[in-house]
Parts: C-alpha cells; sequence; structure tokens
C-alpha cells in the first residue's frame, strides 16, 4: 500500500500538529490573497481572492489552464512576487515580516528547468543552501552523499560529475536533492517533471511518492496535467481563467463530486477510471489461489485446495515464486508438477500498482485473472476485472466517495 494517511483523507488542522507526516513539515495557509500585476483597479487579477488552508505533512497541487495564477501563487509563498493583497502565513507566522532570503531558505523550490548551475559539481549543486547556511565541510559532504542515496543516485559516479554530464531525468533528481539539503519544512515545486518524457516521468513521479512517505514534508506542486494531480496530490486546488478557486478537495471527492461544469470539464469524462488511480491493488482482498511446488505430486497441491480445487495449478520454486501455469486436469495424483509443461505466470501484479493500470494489463492479457506478488515475488493471489471493477463501486474503501467517508479536508482552524 502507498501508506499515505492523508489520501483522500486529509489531515485537518487539528490533526496535523500531531501526525507522524508532519515532522519537519510547516502548515501553509492563503487568506483572501490576490494578485495584480498592473497599476489600475480595473486591471484583471492574476490571483483573485485566494483561500486555502494546507496541513503539515500534506501535499496540495495547484492545477488549472495556462493563465490561471498557479505559478503566481507558488511564487508569492517564498515572496519571489509580492501580493496584491491578503497575507500568506507559514505555521501561522505571517511571511510579509520576514527578510526574504532567510525565508527562501527555509524553503525548498524546484522548478521545470532544474536551475542547477552549469560551472558546479552536483556535489556543489546540492550544497548551495547548506553552505550560506555555514554548515562545516564535512556536514555538508555527508547530507550531499545522504541526499543523493535518498533521490537514488550513486554518490560515488555522481559527486564530481557536471550537469551537462546527467540525463534529464537524472537533473530534475539532482534537483529534488538541492531543494530537500537543508531539511526544509515546505517544498514547492513548479511543474517539475514537465520537461521529461513520459516514461521518466512516470518514474520521477513515483520517486517523489517514495520519499514523501520517508520525509513526510508539505508540498505545494504546481501541474496543468489532472492526472498528474490525481496522482500526487492530498489535496487538489482547481483554478480557472483570472485566478479564481474552482473548488479545492481531495482527489477523490474532486472525483466524485465536481463543484461545477468548469471542474467536470477540466477533471475529464473518464472521471471513474481516475478514480482508480487512487487506489493500490494491496488495499484489494486477493482471491485465493491453489500452489503447487515444483517436483511436488499435483495430488499434494489439489489437497491444499481442498474438494473444489480449480484443475489448473500455479506452479511455484522451492523459494515460493511463481513460474508458470500448469493444467492438473486428468492428470494422476502422484505426477509430479513439472515446470517444462507451465504457461507463463503473467500477468505479474505488485502491491504498490494502481488499480488503474492493473485494469489497463488485465484487459491487454485479454481479462486472464493477475498474480499478486508481495516484494520478494511470492503470490498472494489472484486479482480479477471483475474484483476492480467491484472495488469501483465501493465507495466506502480508501479513495472511495461513501456517505462514511470524511468531509474534504484544508479548512482553516477556527480563529486562525
Amino acid at each position: 500500500m502507498r501508506g499515505n494517511t492523508l489520501r483522500g483523507t486529509a489531515l485537518s488542522p487539528t490533526d496535523a500538529g500531531t501526525s507522524p507526516r508532519s515532522r519537519r513539515a510547516a502548515t501553509v495557509a492563503l487568506e483572501h490573497v490576490s494578485k495584480r500585476f498592473g497599476d489600475h483597479v480595473e486591471d484583471q487579477p492574476a490571483v483573485d481572492d485566494l483561500d486555502l488552508f494546507i496541513p503539515a505533512g500534506a501535499t496540495c497541487v495547484l492545477v488549472g489552464p495556462s493563465g490561471c495564477g498557479k505559478t503566481t501563487t507558488l511564487r508569492m509563498v517564498n515572496r519571489l512576487i509580492e501580493p496584491s493583497g491578503g497575507r500568506i502565513l507559514i505555521d501561522g507566522e505571517p511571511i510579509a515580516g520576514r527578510d526574504p532570503t532567510e525565508l527562501r531558505r527555509g524553503i525548498g523550490y524546484v522548478i521545470q528547468q532544474v536551475g542547477l548551475f552549469p560551472h558546479q559539481t552536483i556535489a556543489e549543486n546540492v550544497e548551495v543552501v547548506p553552505r550560506l547556511l555555514g554548515w562545516p565541510a564535512a556536514r555538508r559532504r555527508e547530507r550531499v552523499e545522504e541526499l543523493l542515496r535518498l533521490v537514488g543516485l550513486d554518490p560515488a559516479r555522481h559527486l564530481r560529475r557536471y550537469p551537462a554530464e546527467l540525463s534529464g531525468g537524472e537533473r530534475q533528481r539532482v534537483g529534488v536533492a538541492r531543494a530537500l539539503a537543508a531539511d526544509p519544512p515546505l517544498l514547492l515545486m513548479d511543474e517539475p517533471f514537465g520537461a521529461v518524457d513520459p516514461i521518466v516521468r512516470a518514474r520521477l513521479q513515483e520517486e517523489l511518492l517514495r520519499l514523501q512517505r520517508e520525509l513526510g514534508k508539505t508540498i505545494l506542486f504546481v501541474t496543468h496535467d489532472i492526472d498528474e494531480a490525481i496522482l500526487m496530490g492530498d489535496l487538489v486546488a482547481v483554478m480557472r481563467q483570472g485566478g479564481t478557486l474552482a473548488q479545492f478537495a481531495p482527489p477523490a471527492e474532486l472525483l466524485a463530486h465536481p463543484a461545477s461544469d468548469f471542474v467536470a470539464r477540466f477533471v475529464g469524462a473518464d472521471r471513474a477510471l481516475k478514480r482508480l488511480t487512487l487506489r493500490r491493488v494491496g488495499e484489494l482482498a486477493p482471491a485465493p489461489v491453489t500452489i503447487a511446488v515444483a517436483g511436488e505430486p499435483l495430488g499434494a497441491a489439489r489437497a491444499r485446495g481442498g474438494p473444489g480445487a480449480p484443475g489448473h495449478l500455479l506452479l511455484v520454486d522451492h523459494e515460493g515464486r511463481a513460474l508458470g501455469w500448469v493444467d492438473a486436469r486428468g492428470l494422476p495424483d502422484d505426477r509430479p508438477a513439472d515446470p517444462t509443461t507451465a504457461r507463463p505466470p503473467a500477468p505479474l501484479l505488485e502491491a504498490e500498482t494502481t488499480l488503474r493500470d492493473a485494469l489497463s494489463i488485465l484487459l491487454d492479457a485479454a481479462g486472464s485473472p493477475g498474480i499478486v506478488v508481495d516484494d520478494t515475488g511470492r503470490p498472494t493471489g489472484l486479482l480479477t476485472v471483475e474484483a476492480i471493477t467491484a472495488a469501483l463501486q465501493d465507495g466506502n474503501g480508501p479513495g472511495g466517495t461513501g456517505e462514511d467517508a470524511p468531509p474534504p479536508a484544508g479548512s482553516r482552524p477556527t480563529g486562525g
């Protein structure tokens, strides 16, 4: 399972301070924030009366069409742009009274173009903020190596290389490492994966989700891609032209109950399929499967399966890993389970696979059941198209939207 306690049921402000996901994380509040770039009152605002509260440890995604004020909003949080009205608070403290340089050193920032210094090594790029903060060299070196490993890069191979020697995906990982260098409580990410190809983008998305499970930062994430917003966000703020907020809700609420025709059109007609992105294979109880160990008599496998054991048995090796299907119909009980007669065990499904991906895999396999395997490759049961369809109709499971589901989070604390 993804293990994200915020997923679809984001923390309320009263929960935020006690959640294990709020370690070194900050609350963020935008109170009636507006931004006009012209000098005249009649100039159309880029952001208009934006009101949001993001609990500590949550990932909030700002999504909407081009020109709706997403990036402007992000840049107002670290004062690269000053708001024309309203106020922004981090951990309850208005940022307007803080020194902008000091503020930015406590906020990680990742942009689409990465922004690495081309004349500096990867190590020098990652340690920029710790060096400005006066960390000793040994501590900086230890932190750089730790972060490169955290984002999936080998320090021995990458420390002394330059950005031009890295692939786009590697440079983006370095950008994330640099943003995390001083352990900031808040990360701002402006379309961080928009400049890489779809395969690399999917890998980086999963890598960020893994990092967030481990680190529990507060993340404000900008994208124009609703699929990315639903995948990455605990909360999704849909913005529209003129910088107004169309809807602010957990992904499941957004998909099940769009607040307007604009939101419904932006989310798309395939809202039901998008809901499957919110759930993982490991959240469903797999159907039982009768297993035969390579070389053992077929009768032993049939006995384990009971009177209703199917004619097709799942063959595993002596380590318990799937080898394939064996058709045991009509074969005597004393016949050994023979790996040479086994059909390939595809499709295999891992617990972390989204139900949307699992459905696609099963349909591509002509509807054959998928074999659910644990992280060691051992089968735990079967998953069918019918089971995924049933999960889609289940409104009370994780990511569901039944009557017992909690209301949308992100509301402001009383008296805030």
